[in-house]
């Protein structure tokens, strides 16, 4: 099978690629890959013909602090799969189309088992560039006759992982890192490699799909995992009553404040999604992050 995949210089991408090495295997990044093209400002010239088009690229793991960077994210999720979509257009139809998108779309930071045909609320920039990247390719997929598949992730787990859990493993590793409540706050996650894995079965059959490993850690679970893989102590607690002080001086402080009354809610809140429609559709069977999870070089 010829697979073109964007963004393998980044977390997923790259699992992606090299799982799926045994086939023909091309990727388009900015600055590396059989394609390099800022998707964000150009269209691809694309000169073969893809079974599968996998595309991964996209800006996340950071808060907007401009109204630049706000539409940083629509130029690289929205126009970015715009320019792909259009390259294809002038190029040849894929049999297949698969887009990563995120649980972002559901807008949800206090809610549990939320399945794929809840309302999409988003309204922070990412993930509302995530929903009008949905529905380009939905709409897209649907004129072209191509079979199209969205996956949902939530947070992904994985070697040198980016985002919280990549400040989560460091915190830990540094003893800078405080569990908030006791850390019983239940959050959905996955193995970035069993999303690799099962993502030809997905392609194959098409649809909307969310993706969790099915247990949902907490946060002190996920702590523990990590503190004894790095040899380190269990985290501290810090009591919800002083979160909420930091929190609220955090408030006033503005974007200089690690710590503020909405992060504390997320914090502090389960948010779970409900994959039951991917394990009936393609035999979708993760393993648990606490079992698979693998921090390298520990010692």
């Amino acid at each position: 099978m010829r697979v073109l995949i964007t963004g393998t210089s980044g977390f997923l991408g790259r699992i992606i690629k090299n799982e799926l090495s045994k086939n023909e295997v091309f990727d388009l990044n900015r600055f590396s890959g059989s394609y390099q093209v800022d998707l964000s400002k150009n269209i691809p010239r694309l000169d073969k013909q893809f079974n599968l088009i996998i595309h991964v690229a996209g800006l996340a793991h950071s808060v907007p602090k401009t109204k630049e960077q706000i539409e940083q994210f629509y130029k690289v999720n929205v126009t970015g799969t715009l320019n792909l979509l259009n390259g294809l257009d002038r190029s040849y139809l894929p049999k297949m189309f698969v887009y990563i998108s995120s649980v972002a779309v559901y807008g949800e930071s206090n809610a549990e088992l939320i399945n794929e045909e809840s309302a999409l609320k988003a309204i922070d920039p990412y993930g509302k560039s995530k929903i009008d990247a949905e529905e380009l390719v939905l709409n897209w997929c649907e004129t072209n006759n191509v079979v199209c598949t969205i996956l949902r992730l939530p947070l992904l787990v994985g070697s040198n992982p980016p985002g919280n859990l990549g400040d989560m493993i460091k915190g830990i590793n540094r003893g800078f890192y405080f569990n908030i409540g006791g850390g019983f706050a239940k959050k959905s996650m996955v193995l970035a490699s069993d999303v690799a894995k099962f993502l030809l079965k997905a392609a194959e059959i098409g649809g909307i799909y969310n993706l969790t490993d099915g247990y949902h850690p907490s946060f002190f679970e996920l702590s523990i995992n990590i503190s004894k893989q790095l040899g380190k102590s269990i985290p501290m607690n810090l009591p919800v009553s002083v979160a909420r002080l930091l929190a609220f001086a955090g408030d006033f402080l503005g974007k200089r404040s690690l710590l503020n009354s909405d992060k504390l809610r997320k914090i502090t809140s389960d948010l779970t999604f409900d994959d039951s429609k991917a394990r009936k559709a393609f035999g979708w069977n993760p393993t648990s992050v606490l079992k698979g999870f693998k921090i390298p070089n520990t010692h």
